[in-house]
């Protein structure tokens, strides 16, 4: 971990990945927050929308963890990829393998004699050099790995912190258990503590809030907002400064408004002037990074386009030229931008929900990336 916190970057507006507290913005409050849950046993629920950042503070969180308990395991997950539970305790199982091989070899002789059944892969990671491995779980062996992995973890008799990010994936398994099977072996796991974050909080909000389900009443929730634009601006701002530049007030506040304050979006923009330019000092200068990298994304855009109906897209290009829209399904709205049915059109936005290509907002229904955005504006 001291090796990061030395780390110097070349271009400090971080948007994907976590470095360090260095390149990290505030979120201090939520921190210690989360800190003070976990080392105190509240499993936690934190809930926010994509690109705000809820994944950059669980990474902030276990590295100010680590500093303090140097022995202390931190796993973070994403789930979004998996399809099945079989998936989940596959992906559960290799980040479990991944930071015992971090710490030591003889450990990690101990874990595969412990999980008799896993089948290890050795391989060496193409980007950095440093040996991984990844295990082989069977299909029909996934509930007793589950089980034997929460052995492992409380037999280990260490503080285990385990983030699994985007946690409203398991609705979409075939499986119906896993919820009731998680909650069972979590509640005999003293050592192990849990952040159990999401994007869609409607579907969190009924696995965590709902007196049927096995979540019900075991966790407190968090939820996390776009950071204050003079906090952020006081963040970005050093940076330009310490390369003899200089950031306007009035032109950070003009693009934080412009991007909604979505971190990802802002930071993806910041991390382009800081490369381009010195003394950021107009709104054109603004506007011009903006359409490089909508420029830069066009294939990506054409290519996720393609993957949708013509009602989708239509629905999605009308969103994208109203910018935000209270009522989708709207007689004024249809009528304006010619689309089908309002039947067709329901249809269509929760698709476009589901797919997160949309968000829906206390204004309304907004598309979830402004640069994506910009593009379809330009679309006929």
């Amino acid at each position: 971990m001291a090796r990061k916190q030395k780390t110097e970057l070349r271009n400090p507006f971080v948007y994907q990945g976590y470095v360090s507290p260095d390149y990290f913005c505030d979120r201090t409050v939520e921190t210690e927050e989360l800190i003070s849950n976990l080392q105190n046993g509240r499993n936690t629920v934190l809930i926010s929308p994509r690109r705000i950042g809820k994944t950059g503070l669980i990474k902030n969180t276990f590295y100010q963890l680590h500093r303090t308990e140097k022995e202390s395991v931190c796993i973070y997950i994403d789930i979004m990829p998996t399809k099945n539970q079989h998936e989940f305790v596959q992906m559960l199982g290799n980040a479990i393998v991944q930071d015992v091989l971090s710490r030591e070899q003889q450990a990690m002789k101990r874990l595969l004699t412990f999980f008799g059944s896993w089948r290890p892969v050795f391989s060496t990671d193409p980007m950095t050099g440093l040996p991984t491995v990844s295990v082989s779980i069977e299909p029909k062996q996934s509930e007793m790995t589950l089980k034997t992995i929460f052995d492992y973890l409380v037999q280990s008799r260490r503080e285990v912190y385990i983030a699994i990010d985007e946690f409203q994936q398991i609705t979409n398994y075939p499986e119906a258990g896993l919820e009731a099977l998680l909650r069972s072996y979590i509640q005999f796991a003293p050592n192990v503590h849990f952040v159990f974050s999401g994007s869609k909080r409607h579907l969190m909000t009924q696995i965590f809030t709902s007196p049927d389900r096995p979540f019900y009443q075991s966790t407190v929730s968090m939820g996390l907002s776009p950071l204050y634009k003079e906090v952020y601006y006081d963040f970005a701002r050093r940076f330009f400064e310490a390369k003899k530049g200089s950031l306007s007030e009035d032109v950070f506040y003009g693009l934080y408004q412009q991007l909604r304050g979505v971190t990802r979006s802002i930071q993806l923009l910041l991390n382009r002037l800081y490369e381009t330019e010195k003394n950021i000092v107009s709104i054109q200068q603004v506007n011009e990074a903006v359409l490089h990298i909508v420029n830069s994304g066009t294939m990506q855009y054409e290519e996720l386009s393609s993957f949708l109906t013509d009602n989708q897209l239509s629905l999605l290009k009308a969103i994208a030229k109203e910018g935000c829209i209270e009522s989708p399904q709207s007689n004024r709205f249809i009528t304006d931008y010619n689309l089908p049915s309002t039947s067709s059109v329901k249809t269509a936005l929760d698709v476009l929900l589901d797919k997160d290509l949309i968000q829906r907002t206390e204004k309304g229904f907004t598309v979830s990336d402004y640069f994506f955005e910009t593009w379809l504006k330009r679309l006929p």
